[in-house]
C-alpha cells in the first residue's frame, strides 16, 4: 500500500485506541434497570465490537509485534482475548432478564479495562517505537479487514445499534452515521453485498 493511501486511514495504534474508546463509551451507556431490548442492544454492540477488535489484533497487529519483540505481554493479551471470548459466548447465550446477565457484563468489562490499560500503557507505546514506519500501512490493512468483517454483519450491527439507541439522540445519530458509512463503503467498493438470485 502506498504511503499516501495509508495516511488516509488511522494508524494501527490509533485504531486500537478508537476501538477501546468506543467499547468503553458503550459500556458506560449500560444501565441494569434499562429495558431488556436496550440492554440486549448495548451488550450485542459491545460484544460485536470486541469480537472484531480482537480478530484485527490477532490477525494483523500482534503478528507484526511478534516480528520485532518477544514481549510476553502479547501472549498475555491473547489469553485475555480468550477469556473475553468466553464471557461474550455466555452473554450471547443469555437473555437480558437472566439473573447473571448484568454480572457477566461487569466481569467482561473488568477484563476489558485491564486489557485496555495494559495495551495503552505498554504495548501501543512499544509499537509506536518498534513499528513507527509501518503503523500507517498496518492501519490501512486493519481498516480493509474491518470492512470485510463488518460487511456480513451490517444488518445485525444496525439492529443492535437501533435497540441500544432507544430514545438516546446521540445514539440515534451514531446509527445514522454508521448506516451512511456502510453505504459509502459499499459504493466505493470497500464493502460488497452478496445478492441471492431470485
Amino acid at each position: 500500500m502506498t504511503s499516501f493511501v495509508s495516511r488516509l486511514f488511522p494508524t494501527a495504534t490509533n485504531m486500537i485506541r478508537l476501538d477501546h474508546t468506543h467499547v468503553m463509551s458503550t459500556f458506560h451507556q449500560y444501565k441494569p434497570g434499562a429495558p431488556a431490548r436496550v440492554k440486549k442492544g448495548l451488550v450485542n454492540t459491545i460484544c460485536t465490537a470486541l469480537e472484531i477488535h480482537a480478530q484485527l489484533e490477532e490477525e494483523i497487529f500482534y503478528p507484526e509485534m511478534r516480528k520485532v519483540t518477544e514481549d510476553e505481554r502479547i501472549t498475555q493479551a491473547l489469553e485475555e482475548h480468550s477469556e473475553m471470548k468466553r464471557l461474550i459466548g455466555l452473554l450471547r447465550a443469555m437473555e437480558p432478564e437472566a439473573r447473571d446477565y448484568d454480572d457477566t457484563l461487569s466481569a467482561l468489562m473488568r477484563d476489558v479495562m485491564h486489557h485496555v490499560a495494559d495495551e495503552e500503557t505498554i504495548l501501543l507505546p512499544a509499537a509506536e517505537k518498534l513499528l513507527a514506519d509501518k503503523l500507517g500501512d498496518l492501519g490501512a490493512q486493519m481498516t480493509k479487514r474491518r470492512l470485510q468483517l463488518v460487511g456480513p454483519r451490517s444488518g445485525e450491527i444496525a439492529v443492535d445499534m437501533g435497540r441500544a439507541a432507544s430514545g438516546n439522540t446521540a445514539a440515534i445519530a451514531m446509527v445514522g452515521l454508521a448506516a451512511a458509512g456502510l453505504l459509502v463503503a459499499r459504493r466505493t467498493g470497500h464493502l460488497r453485498w452478496h445478492h441471492r438470485a431470485s
